[in-house]
């Protein structure tokens, strides 16, 4: 049941149908310990130009509604114009669904997502608004910090030092969209090309599956790199309730989709749990691409082929498993980044291996 419709206090019909620049995307559920922080952080936006925020709450039992309406009039006292609705029944319907409605309910010419758990420094709009300029049809992120301090350090250490070229290279990986969904802006235009989100509710990578569909639209991605968000990680957050087995196989498929089905042959870097798994999991067409297994571990290496016993095939295939001074390029790298020391990047680089041509890092 909708509680009311979209709320939207202004002054005169001109200010009513005057066009927004950014509009402030903020689905909410059960967030009111986290709303203050929140607003007073839109509030202190040094942006000059025209800003609402749009607020959709998803079922929420707490006052995030009240906390919400408690800040109206100092937003709108900034000029920020506020736009708020929901719905009570008795299950929250999810992020994607709320993002939808707070997109669909607001009116600017360029949507800055903010989670309402987070909090944004003063420039992030201006920031990012400004980079707009230069990259139409992107998702435009920024650096992060994340607190508490120390939670998620490998994590947040890959959103903050990716190069421009990994924001597309790295895309496969297990750490989900390269330019993360709490530092999304983008033109209205571009959401309404590459989306809606997946209303699909709890338990589905919304955030995944529209930064899958806006690169198959050939759409940019760009990080400002400057830290313009404090990033909060806590066991409520929306992304527990997704499996790794959800995830695993969307990127196996965008995987396939963009690289593999290009690719003629190619050589899977890990012959231990990682890469069999990978190997298993690739449509039968794929299978038959990869040449070889290669591995650092001459015990692996010893054993000289790995059989694939779930095969329906007779006899069944056996790939061999080679050292990876032995192995040819391209490859599909399954170790986890960042764990080797820096031993894994220096080998690639040891080969004279580019990353994006000759290899992609699926873990």
């Amino acid at each position: 049941m909708e509680m009311n419709p979209p709320k939207r206090l202004c002054t005169g019909e001109e200010q009513e149908m005057s066009p927004v620049e950014v509009s402030i995307i903020m689905p909410v559920h059960n967030a009111s310990c986290w709303l203050d922080e929140c607003l007073q952080a839109i509030l202190q936006q040094d942006f000059t130009g025209s800003m609402e925020l749009s607020v959709f709450d998803d079922a929420s039992t707490d006052d995030s509604r009240k906390v919400v309406e408690s800040w109206r009039a100092r937003l709108e006292g900034k000029g920020i114009m506020m736009v708020v609705s929901g719905h009570n029944s008795a299950q929250p319907k999810g992020v994607g669904y709320a993002k939808n409605k707070a997109i669909s309910q607001s009116r600017g010419q360029y949507l800055c997502f903010q989670d309402a758990d987070d909090i944004m420094l003063p420039q992030r709009v201006r920031l990012q608004y400004e980079a707009s300029a230069h990259h139409q049809n992107s998702l435009i992120g920024c650096r992060v910090q994340r607190v508490p301090e120390g939670s998620t350090e490998r994590y947040t250490r890959w959103i903050n030092t990716l190069s421009q070229n990994q924001l597309n290279t790295q895309a496969y990986t297990s750490h989900g969209p390269t330019v993360v969904m709490p530092t999304w802006f983008c033109s209205r235009k571009w959401y309404l090309k590459v989306g809606p989100f997946d209303e699909g509710g709890k338990g589905v990578p919304e955030d995944l599956l529209f930064f899958y569909q806006s690169l198959r639209h050939g759409g940019g991605l760009f990080r400002v790199d400057q830290c313009l968000l404090i990033y909060c990680y806590h066991e409520k957050a929306a992304t527990h309730s997704i499996t790794e087995e959800t995830i695993w196989k969307l990127r196996v498929d965008y995987l396939q989709e963009r690289v593999l089905s290009q690719w003629e042959s190619f050589t899977i870097w890990n012959a231990g749990k990682q890469g069999r798994k990978l190997y298993r999991c690739l449509s039968p067409t794929i299978q038959k691409k990869v040449k070889a297994f290669c591995d650092v571990d001459k015990n692996k290496v010893q054993k000289g082929f790995y059989t694939y016993e779930e095969s329906e095939e007779r006899p069944k295939p056996k790939i061999p498993i080679l050292h990876y001074k032995n192995a040819s390029a391209p490859f599909i790298i399954c170790v986890k980044l960042d764990m080797t020391g820096g031993v894994l990047e220096e080998t690639l680089n040891s080969l004279q291996l580019k990353e994006g041509v000759d290899y992609y890092h699926f873990n």
